[in-house]
């Protein structure tokens, strides 16, 4: 994928892009259904040689304790305040969330693909994280810069568990 200005990516990163057919993907939505308490919601897998060896999605358990997200009630931009928001914080953040579980699990994630869902970006310090775990691949929705915007006019969020909409 050419022409998206994300927010952030590091000189010499680049994101790669799978359809809802890939597995990996269809996984990390399942997981996000099933474990996220805010609207803008997403997962992350890390998987290498074929194998889920570490999920993750976004302030799993910390948003329920504080009653929602703060950053999400006042309409807070994409990638800002996330001081506001126990749940927002870096760490709570799909990516190394699921990095964080991997190695809870002794597992080896240098060289393992990240696949994210419910996102059309990674911020700097999930980059910071990825890159220290060692990373490959970083594999997004395709028409994720759309679908996953908040600026987007079609974007999906708050219906993204639809079957209607597709990636493409």
């Amino acid at each position: 994928m050419t022409g998206i200005l994300y927010p952030y990516i590091p000189p010499g990163k680049t994101i790669m892009y799978v359809g809802l057919d890939n597995e990996f993907m269809t996984a990390a939505k399942e997981f996000a259904r099933e474990n996220n308490t805010v609207q803008h919601v997403g997962a992350a897998l890390v998987v290498t040689n074929g194998r889920v060896i570490g999920r993750g999605s976004i302030g799993a358990g910390v948003h329920g304790e504080q009653g929602g997200c703060i950053r999400e009630r006042l309409n807070v931009p994409t990638g800002t305040r996330y001081d506001l928001c126990k749940g927002c914080a870096h760490e709570y953040h799909s990516e190394a969330s699921a990095i964080r579980e991997a190695k809870e699990r002794g597992e080896d994630t240098r060289g393992a693909d990240l696949y994210l869902w419910g996102h059309w970006w990674c911020c700097e310090p999930c980059w910071s994280a990825m890159t220290e775990a060692g990373i490959g691949n970083v594999y997004l929705l395709e028409g994720s810069e759309r679908l996953f915007n908040k600026s987007s006019p079609g974007n999906v969020i708050g219906r993204q568990f639809e079957t209607h909409y597709t990636s493409r």
